[in-house]
């Protein structure tokens, strides 16, 4: 349907996931529950190896939280659905790449939206900001990510003043991996998704499920986990047919074939 605020395509095993909420791609609470159910079904569907999520139009990736939606009713700490808001930074067990494609503002719970994903790319008109401390509220999420993944002083200026940041100043501090043209900018985020789709699945778990352990845990602590194969990912990783495939694909000096099991 036309009018749907989500937007999906798929080809063979990677989903492409549009914001599509004319004018600014912003979020209420039934496009959060919505984009919910995408990512957990994306999470859930083993055909399914990489995501990508990008915003419609030219000018926005998303400004996060509906104002005219909360104006209306929304509640802001109503029911976001499975995922919390956008559908992924609370969703348990994401095990999969999550490719953003930033195709131009990103901010508020947009940039928490893009502070969810494992790879950012950025078009060069694309600008970032956390706006939320001039309107007396909380960037929640990104208080707690931000000053993990950029340098604490950085994150601290943006979560304090609500200044922006364009493409160049995120990459040059580390929170975008790549910028580019507008008009190239989909074309990389498949370009890198089809070769995430070409590794194998299982490690990629393993990697998700450790970053995260590894957040809030010493690091011995995780190295013991993962050495014990307490970790779920890391078990099945350890048991499986693809860890055996990888061997002999190195020792027959051939490309392996990832099965996923």
């Amino acid at each position: 349907m036309t009018d749907e605020p989500i937007k999906t395509r798929r080809e063979g095993g990677i989903l492409e996931v549009t914001i599509d909420r004319p004018k600014a791609n912003a979020i209420d609470l039934i496009t959060s529950r919505i984009m919910g159910k995408i990512f957990a079904d994306f999470r859930d569907d083993e055909s399914l190896r990489v995501a990508i999520i990008t915003g419609a139009g030219p000018k926005f990736f998303c400004p996060g939280w509906d104002l005219k939606a909360a104006a209306a009713g929304d509640a802001v700490d109503g029911d976001y659905g499975v995922g919390g808001f956008g559908g992924m930074q609370e969703l348990r067990d994401l095990n999969k790449p999550v490719i953003g494609a930033i195709n131009g503002i990103c901010c508020g719970g947009g940039l928490e939206i893009a502070l969810s994903t494992d790879m950012i790319l950025a078009a060069e008109h694309a600008t970032f900001a956390l706006p939320e401390i001039r309107s007396g509220t909380v960037a929640d999420a990104a208080s707690i990510k931000l000053p993990k993944r950029i340098p604490y002083h950085i994150a601290m200026d943006m979560l304090f003043t609500g200044r922006w940041l364009d493409a160049t100043e995120a990459h040059r501090w580390g929170f975008v991996n790549e910028i580019l043209p507008a008009d190239k900018l989909m074309d990389r985020a498949w370009e890198l998704a089809r070769l995430l789709e070409s590794g194998p699945p299982l490690v990629y778990a393993a990697i998700k499920e450790v970053v995260r352990e590894a957040e809030g845990n010493k690091f011995q602590d995780t190295m013991n986990k993962i050495t014990r194969r307490q970790l779920k990912t890391v078990d099945v990783l350890y048991g499986s047919e693809d860890n055996l495939e990888g061997a002999r694909a190195f020792a027959e000096k051939r490309d392996p074939v990832w099965k996923g099991k």
